[in-house]
């Protein structure tokens, strides 16, 4: 081929938005990444996994200790037996709130580059402090969260032989729970062996659901790759938490976090709809978005959005093949933020139920795990009479 000839095919590929050209970067397509089976996760060259870093951030993940007053656990908001998250819409919170948002599950977090619904989180190792110390989570002090530790002799002892720490160090917890927590993988459900060419893994049915998956319901365009999430944030419309009709302690959470978010007077007196990514950017056209969610295991992580509003599968479909909702930030009471990539689908009653089907081919076995004896503190010296 010539070089002018190859010169004026690239010209009408960048016109029409099929390439993108970078200074130095070789033009890529403008395509989802296709959906495949799910590999196994890597770990940052600063917290390698070992087993015995595995079971100390095991022990951890259980342990309430790391709370403000030792009563909530990671596990209280993340239950291995409510999908390794919390199956009301709303999360509990620290004794005394309430969260604000659905609790997310743990399962496949490891494979995330972005955590919590606005991605506050770019690793598992920056996560688990924002949870641990949050104020309506758990409210723990990184000095208590030591000074406790360092009472408990086999977590002394566990410390020292997996970090060489002379005492607990709070930076190391945060190591540890990381570790575990990539160990909860679940990569090899029905429709994982599928796509490794086990073509009987699905049904006819959840064939069909698939084809729709990346066609009429265009699903893919945001529910994309091995993980199934583009890690991109959008407003969909979803409508508000039914709780801060009715809950005044979930409005009084609701109303703290816009206050302390740093919103405007007008929109902290106003508004009544999570702003999501807003929180974080200040961005006007940000109101109400929030990041794709992944849709692995979501059997088991009902109720779905980010405040819970969907209680099953068939709600789920209905909402997209309604195009979407309304809320503050999509009606103008706010801004008009919602995505342009909802359009009513209008799909048949026999499309929808394949839909689900193929949904119900993402999860596997349910991921069980039965809490461990946890450590004692040191007993007390004994008192002369």
């Amino acid at each position: 081929m010539k070089k002018s000839t190859k010169l004026s095919l690239a010209v009408i590929a960048a016109s029409v938005g099929l390439v993108t050209f970078g200074p130095g970067a070789p033009a890529t397509a403008d395509v989802n990444p296709p959906l495949a089976a799910l590999g196994e996760p890597t770990a940052p060259a600063d917290n390698k996994q070992t087993p015995a870093k595995v079971e100390l951030g095991k022990l951890l993940y259980f342990d309430a200790r790391i709370g403000g007053d030792a009563s909530v656990a990671c596990v209280d908001c993340h239950m291995p037996k409510q999908g390794w998250g919390f199956n009301d819409p709303i999360s509990r919170g620290y004794p005394g709130a309430i969260h604000w948002r659905n609790s997310q599950t743990v399962i496949n977090t490891a494979y995330l580059s972005k955590l919590f619904w606005t991605g506050s989180a770019k690793s598992l190792e920056a996560q688990a402090p924002s949870a641990a110390l949050g104020a309506l989570s758990g409210n723990g002090e990184r000095d208590m969260v030591e000074a406790r530790l360092a009472f408990i002799p086999e977590y002394v002892k566990r410390f020292k032989d997996v970090f060489g720490d002379r005492w607990p160090k709070v930076n190391n917890v945060w190591k540890a729970m990381a570790a575990f927590e990539r160990t909860l993988i679940h990569n090899n459900t029905p429709f994982d062996k599928y796509m490794r060419g086990d073509k009987k893994a699905l049904s006819a049915q959840q064939v069909r659901g698939l084809k729709l998956f990346q066609g009429k319901a265009n699903c893919i365009e945001c529910h994309n790759g091995p993980l199934m999430t583009d890690e991109k944030y959008y407003n969909l419309g979803v409508p508000r938490a039914e709780d801060w009709l009715e809950n005044g302690m979930a409005q009084v959470s609701f109303r703290y976090q816009n206050y302390s978010k740093g919103v405007t007077e007008a929109m902290y007196r106003k508004v009544k709809d999570d702003a999501g990514l807003y929180f974080r950017t200040k961005e006007k056209s940000d109101m109400g978005k929030f990041r794709t969610a992944p849709l692995r295991y979501i059997a088991y992580t009902a109720p779905y959005m980010h405040n819970g509003s969907f209680f099953d599968f068939d709600e789920v479909v209905d909402f997209y093949n309604d195009g979407g909702g309304s809320n503050e930030f999509t009606d103008g009471t706010m801004s008009k933020n919602k995505s342009k990539l909802l359009k009513p689908l209008n799909l048949s009653d026999e499309e929808k139920e394949a839909l689900v089907a193929f949904l119900e081919s993402l999860s596997g076995e349910e991921i069980k795990m039965a809490t461990p004896k946890l450590p004692s503190y040191a007993p007390l010296p004994a008192v002369a009479n």
